[in-house]
């Protein structure tokens, strides 16, 4: 059957109802053609989209208009995690689709939480008969080219002067980005659009192997390196493990068990998910009678490092030292500025939670959330369960290359309270459990690894 869908919503698939359970939210990890893909062949026929975990079969797929590309049938999932959208393109021109979106977010994994938006931009190759502007140069859709050789010029010379002075881990992997940017020079050059820019300029700094680096034009994000990152943890599971569940908010959930052992899963840092905060503090307040809590942190990526600190200020006693950070400065001899300490405090407008703690954490955990682990590291009574954390936390800050393209660096080097650096190191658990994805299929061996710790510690 075909379809043809201009100028509003493009396609909503609407098949199951939403579930409630613990799901880490799903990720787009791959898709063909990649966001911000230039010189895209016209004749493709799929759109394949790859996610980074098991899916149920709701759709939304995202668009509108000119640039939504003309669908053939119905998308169709061809495993768990990928799906295929059968087009059909025309030549030199700029498409555009989402999935998900603000709106729409039926994309969901098996445990019914909704996929963050991912946008997927993208440009086709001229074909014989093309139009061509006085220069030779293919004219996009919609008018002459936006940028010139001079703004590429210019974009290219800020983008290296923001690596070289401003990149807090320029030297880590030793790239000679010399070599690389010239290595792509002639491309950024002649790209036409600032999407086409930050495309081949993101695929270029993915040699870094860095989350914390990306590309944006207006509100829409390029990514440079996506490395899949799956939690050791089976979420659709989690709801038949732990004993009267009960969802808080988009990110939250607690349990408890008849022997007075309290869960808490807080899966992001993100204010907005949380209510501003209100909805871990009373999934909190529900679990502050139990005698242990597990804080299962195992699917998040981060977020707000200062209301991780308010949470955590709940189970501290003291003020501690729990990271150190250097920020780049290229004025300094050594490059870095001096160091500097933040430290926790126990948090004076919530009451304290008095028994042992357990904090599961694995390869998922970045960010924000990799600071939360250091931060219970201050807390008596509290190990971390699991495995080492991703090792990727950048504060990265904006640099505008002026030609409608913002580049986001890394701008600090975060540490321990001793001075490691947490980067591509990540933070070991106290309590390390070895476990293949098979070992979650049906148990989760990081959970039974803390409830035995909890129960056998009260003994």
């Amino acid at each position: 059957m075909h379809y043809k869908i201009a100028w509003a919503i493009a396609l909503i698939l609407i098949l199951l109802p939403q579930a409630v359970g613990f799901a880490a939210p799903p990720k787009v990890v791959k898709s063909m053609p990649a966001n911000g893909d230039t010189a895209v062949d016209p004749k493709l026929k799929e759109i394949r989209i790859t996610f980074d975990q098991p899916m149920g079969p709701d759709m939304s797929v995202v668009g509108g208009g000119e640039s939504f590309p003309e669908l053939q049938g119905q998308p169709r999932w061809t495993s768990p995690r990928t799906i295929v959208i059968r087009v059909r393109l025309q030549p030199n021109h700029d498409y555009w689709l989402s999935v998900n979106s603000d709106r729409f977010r039926n994309f969901k994994n098996r445990a019914g939480e909704a996929a963050e938006p991912y946008p997927i931009q993208f440009r086709t190759a001229a074909s014989k008969g093309t139009s061509r502007d006085t220069s030779g140069d293919a004219v996009p859709a919609g008018g002459m080219p936006s940028l010139t050789p001079d703004d590429n010029r210019r974009a290219i010379d800020l983008l290296w002067s923001a690596i070289r002075d401003h990149y807090s881990y320029r030297d880590r992997l030793k790239i000679d980005w010399d070599a690389l940017l010239q290595s792509q020079e002639a491309t950024l050059l002649s790209s036409k659009t600032p999407k086409e820019f930050a495309g081949v300029a993101g695929k270029a700094l993915a040699r870094a192997e860095d989350k914390h680096i990306w590309f944006q034009i207006g509100n829409e994000v390029v990514p440079s390196y996506v490395r899949p990152s799956v939690p050791n943890a089976n979420y659709s599971l989690l709801p038949k493990l732990v004993p009267r569940p009960k969802k808080h908010a988009r990110a939250v959930v607690s349990g408890r068990w008849d022997d007075g052992i309290g869960y808490l899963a807080i899966a992001s840092w993100d204010r907005k998910r949380l209510e501003g905060g209100k909805s871990i503090f009373d999934a909190l307040a529900d679990v502050r009678d139990t005698r242990a809590l597990i804080i299962d942190v195992r699917a998040n990526g981060g977020g707000d490092e200062l209301l991780a600190r308010e949470f955590a200020g709940c189970f501290v006693e003291k003020r501690c030292l729990y990271a150190t950070h250097v920020y780049r400065d290229p004025n300094s001899a050594t490059g870095f500025a001096p160091q500097q300490e933040r430290w926790i405090e126990p948090n004076a407008n919530h009451p304290p939670f008095e028994g042992r703690v357990a904090v599961l954490s694995g390869p998922a955990v970045m960010s924000s959330c990799e600071s939360f682990l250091l931060m219970m590291k201050c807390a008596p009574d509290t190990v971390i369960v699991g495995a080492t954390s991703q090792g990727s936390s950048g504060n990265p800050k904006p640099h505008d290359l002026r030609n409608g393209v913002t580049v986001l660096l890394p701008s600090w080097k975060d540490r321990t309270p001793n001075g490691e650096e947490l980067e591509g190191v990540g933070v070991r658990p106290d309590i390390a459990v070895q476990a293949s994805p098979d070992d979650f299929r049906l148990a989760d061996p990081v959970l039974a690894e803390a409830l035995a710790h909890l129960r056998n510690a009260s003994k």
